[in-house]
């Protein structure tokens, strides 16, 4: 039973923010819980001329390849390949002259249909949460009662 001293006004801001909260990331759009939209291009292979160590921070290796009947350099964001090795690549839509920045074609860039639901239920349990820690708060800390 809530006891008469607790302020509804005080437990009614808290469930309003949280409500406020989760319509404003809802207008915001997908892009409010993170993800972006995969790059596009078409698939092919490649060879590693250049191999890249691991343990250094952004590592890319360079990567040769024939696109459009033209050999082609590319810049490869991976590491840990030895030269030689047959990679498949991701290629970029309007590929030039010069090196071009290539990714991994097996990689799953981007973010998956579940994201923004799971996160809209996240951020909802996440303000729901608050509004009883503000309810608990509220109300202080219960006494014991005796038995008789």
């Amino acid at each position: 039973m809530i006891h008469p001293h607790i302020r509804w006004n005080s437990l009614l801001v808290a469930v309003l923010v949280g409500i406020v909260v989760v319509v404003v990331v809802w207008w915001a759009g997908p892009g409010a819980l993170g993800g972006t939209e995969a790059p596009q291009g078409t698939v092919t292979p490649a060879t590693v001329s250049v191999p890249a160590d691991c343990a250094n921070s952004g590592a890319k290796e360079t990567v040769e390849f024939e696109f459009g009947s033209q050999n082609h350099t590319g810049s490869l964001d991976a590491c840990g390949h030895d030269k030689g090795d047959k990679v498949d690549i991701l290629v970029p839509t309007g590929i030039g002259s010069g090196t071009a920045d290539v990714h991994l074609a097996d990689v799953n860039v981007g973010d998956s249909p579940l994201r923004r639901p799971v996160g809209l239920v996240l951020l909802a349990l996440s303000c729901i949460s608050g509004a009883v820690y503000a309810f608990l708060v509220q109300r202080g800390p219960r006494r014991p009662t005796v038995a008789a």
